[in-house]
């Protein structure tokens, strides 16, 4: 007998090993998962604290603010709370279940053959029931871990939020300095037309240009002027988000200069197996495959028995007098075995269903790595694109200068060129500038793309 247990039990552990199955990351190829990447491993800016990546002190300030107030980011940390109490659930799955019951019970009775005399009875109850499951198959240790990946998920997800609100707190920050740049631009372009439009007056008054030229440069002043409410319209919207970011009051916000913004790192992105250790929501994907993963195996061995121990003790009686004594004591253990046999197709839908969810969040998680890789592959040539832009946009600016002055000379000294030719060049002169700014922005806001892009920020 002794030979046939032990045989038993050993071909017991042998199935239950071959019910679970080992989790694997998905085999993803990232070899060339964006353009232009680097052939060897580099210092990847992922792993440079936002502290050192920014130099402005106003902006870390608002980092930090908005690290702190953020409403998003205390809904992430309530999600964590919340897996965290469901992994402590899985955990205290282990241990038997323990109760207390206590009950009084009124009774009639009828006989013999329910005639004659009626009596009655109250029966006294109190005492302690204990159950326990035998993780033979390994069902609670699969629930556990897909308990511990959703934990793990929510981490992930919680600095995914605060990668994405450094991101948004820098790119408003740059473009009100943007915003805020551009206004100055149109605010002196105003004034230099409306010196113009005296000018043209004087001219007209000189019998040098018509009636057309002067009203022609009043009408270049106002095509300047009615930018600014418009520019004062995006500053004022802009900062509106800002304030939601940092769950502040609506107000203004303290900022400085765009030209005194300074980057001196090294934009090296490294190969794009980082990708995998460093952006968060790559991670949260993969944890969500493991989650999946392991409730398929809960899924799986439902189809085999469950082994339970059952026990109680306590105190019953008739009487009072007798209700706690020792002959009033009782206890029992029970051990049993569960086969599902016919569930109505329960069981083999919830495998169906389970390993649908384990291979749609494969394909979540391959997807993920696709979308970081094509977020770094435009971050990075829209920075090296803006730095070429303003390069040419320097040439743009010095030729459109003297293409200004020039015409305004001819126009006082001679009679080949008219008005129109000095509204031309200064329109392509304040787009041109306007642009210039434009390039900046987008400049500062393809280093904090690629920053988010490569996970950084969430350390």
């Amino acid at each position: 007998m002794r030979k046939y247990i032990g045989l038993m039990i050993l071909l017991t552990v042998l199935v239950s090993c071959q019910v679970s199955k080992k989790y694997e990351r998905p085999t993803i190829e990232t070899k060339n998962v964006y353009r232009d990447q680097q052939l060897v491993d580099t210092a990847n800016i992922a792993t440079i604290p936002w502290q050192k990546l920014f130099s402005d002190p106003v902006l870390i300030e608002l980092i930090t603010e908005g690290l702190q107030q953020n409403l998003d980011l205390k809904i992430a940390v309530e999600h964590i709370n919340a897996a965290r109490a469901c992994f402590k659930q899985s955990k205290a799955a282990f241990l038997p279940d323990l109760n207390g019951n206590a009950a009084i019970t009124r009774s009639k009775l009828a006989y013999p053959q329910g005639f004659g005399i009626i009596s009655s009875s109250t029966q006294l109850d109190v005492g302690l029931t204990a159950s326990w499951e035998a993780d033979i198959w390994g069902k609670l240790r699969s629930s556990k871990r897909s308990a511990l990946a959703g934990l793990l998920q929510t981490e992930e997800a919680r600095k995914a939020v605060q990668t994405q609100l450094i991101s948004e707190i820098a790119n408003n920050y740059f473009t009100l300095l943007a915003l805020d740049e551009q206004l100055i631009v149109l605010e002196k372009t105003v004034a230099n037309r409306k010196t113009d439009v005296s000018t043209m007056k004087s001219l007209k008054a000189a019998n040098i240009v018509t009636g057309a030229a002067e009203v022609q440069s009043e009408a270049n002043q106002y095509a300047a002027e009615v930018a600014i409410p418009r520019l004062k319209r995006q500053i004022r919207e802009t900062e509106n988000a800002m304030n939601v970011l940092l769950v502040r009051e609506a107000g203004s916000i303290n900022r400085k200069s765009l030209e005194s913004q300074q980057l001196s790192l090294d934009l090296n992105i490294g190969i794009p197996a980082q990708l995998l250790q460093n952006r968060p929501d790559v991670r949260q994907a993969e944890y969500a495959f493991m989650q999946a993963f392991e409730t398929t195996n809960v899924a799986r061995k439902l189809f085999y028995p469950s082994f339970s121990i059952t026990a109680s003790s306590g105190f019953t009686s008739f009487s009072f007098k007798d209700w706690i004594t020792p002959s009033g004591l009782f206890a029992n253990i029970a051990g049993g075995i569960a086969q599902p046999i016919f569930n109505k197709g329960a069981n083999k839908a919830r495998l169906t269903a389970a390993s649908a969810a384990q291979q749609e969040s494969a394909y979540l998680f391959q997807k993920s790595l696709l979308k970081a890789g094509e977020e770094v592959s435009n971050a990075l040539f829209s920075y090296h694109t803006a730095i070429e832009q303003q390069n040419i946009r320097t040439k743009q600016l010095q030729s459109l200068q003297k293409s200004v002055d020039f015409t305004k000379k001819l126009l006082r000294y001679s009679s080949a060129t008219n008005y129109t030719d000095v509204l031309t060049s200064e329109q392509n002169l304040l787009s041109a500038q306007l642009d210039n700014i434009g390039d900046k922005l987008q400049q500062w806001q393809a280093v904090i793309t690629l920053y988010r892009a490569l996970g950084g920020g969430c350390q």
